[in-house]
């Protein structure tokens, strides 16, 4: 039977899957899961309680979800900083700081955390750093290159980039951490079918044909954006008017598919997300399909209304995930759902 007498603890598709992605990252072993979150809870599932952890703020917010009300529960305390401020990252390691946790880009204000500063910080302190590359992918950021210890996604998201799934994954070149995960994912189960990882794996074949179509897209549409009488500030890292701009070309191949706008006017925004004809309303994000989303009251309505005021997420943040359809479709679509009409 080639060890494959028990699927949960083994399946020869999610085992390609795995190699796969591991691949694509530049890591030596990867870990696939029923969902980001299952991935998530995995890496959780490192630690004691009485550890510490040290995360960006403006994470996704079912993470941070899981973080404040499952885990804070077992013992284990975090500090949530701005993650792109490395000096507030070290300021926040306690000696119990076990973990330090970044999204890069992050979802939706489209900050960067400085991945060698930070990996740097998290080694010093004798922690594990963990990236979630979701946004990215590993097509345009590689965060094992930069001191990551392991990388996490969504692979709901671009890497499948079909919408027809649910998935997680981590990967790690750390042989340790890898025996350690491997033990984790068998023995809490929360795998996922081999059909799903046949479905991540056809995904992962188009990753660079797409992820260079939602870049030049994303990239049109946010200088497009820039521009608007109606919008107020643009988030995209590809903008020259990004405060870290010169950072996301240090760390990044390319900028990626995501874009968030301020509007500035909460009763406006809701009118705008319901206009729209190709951006479809929808939570998630990385399909080869536009998607437009709130989320003040969509994917971060979990996270506190205080914490997401100081991130600057705002009642009138819309969030796009630009696909790869025609680029002057979009822009039009844009422009319509913006007017007076």
């Amino acid at each position: 039977n080639k060890g494959y007498e028990y699927a949960r603890t083994r399946n020869p598709t999610r085992e390609a899957l795995e190699r796969n992605v591991a691949a694509l990252e530049g890591a030596l072993h990867g870990f696939a899961f029923g969902s980001g979150l299952a991935a998530l809870d995995a890496v959780m599932k490192l630690l004691s309680a009485g550890d510490h952890v040290v995360s960006g703020e403006n994470v996704y917010g079912g993470s941070h979800r899981q973080m404040t009300h499952i885990w804070s529960r077992m013992g284990i305390t975090f500090t949530f900083v701005d993650g792109g401020d490395a000096r507030a990252v070290a300021a926040a390691v306690t000696p119990t700081t076990k973990l330090v946790y970044a999204e890069t880009p992050t979802n939706p204000m489209m900050r960067l955390c400085d991945l060698a500063a930070t990996g740097e910080i998290a080694r010093k302190a004798k922690a594990l750093f963990v990236v979630d590359n979701t946004f990215a992918t590993p097509f345009f950021q590689q965060p094992l290159q930069f001191g990551a210890d392991i990388v996490l996604h969504s692979t709901t998201k671009y890497l499948n980039g079909h919408s027809d799934m649910v998935g997680g994954m981590l990967v790690t070149s750390r042989d340790d951490v890898a025996e350690r995960l491997g033990f984790i994912q068998n023995s809490s189960g929360a795998v996922p079918g081999p059909f799903d990882c046949w479905l991540a794996l056809r995904g992962t074949k188009t990753l660079a044909l797409r992820m260079r179509q939602h870049d030049a897209n994303a990239r049109r549409i946010a200088e497009w954006l820039e521009k608007h009488p109606r919008v107020q500030r643009v988030y995209y890292p590809g903008l020259r008017s990004h405060p870290q701009h010169e950072l996301a070309t240090r760390q990044m191949k390319g900028f990626g598919g995501m874009i968030s706008i301020e509007l500035g006017d909460t009763a406006f925004t809701r009118r705008f997300v319901g206009r729209t004809k190709i951006f479809a309303l929808a939570e998630s994000l990385g399909g080869v399909e536009s998607l437009i989303g709130h989320p003040a009251s969509m994917t971060h309505a979990s996270v506190p209304a205080e914490m997401r005021r100081r991130m600057g997420l705002t009642d009138s943040l819309v969030r796009l995930s630009v696909g790869i359809e025609d680029v002057e479709d979009l822009v039009a679509d844009l422009d319509q759902a913006l007017g007076d009409d």
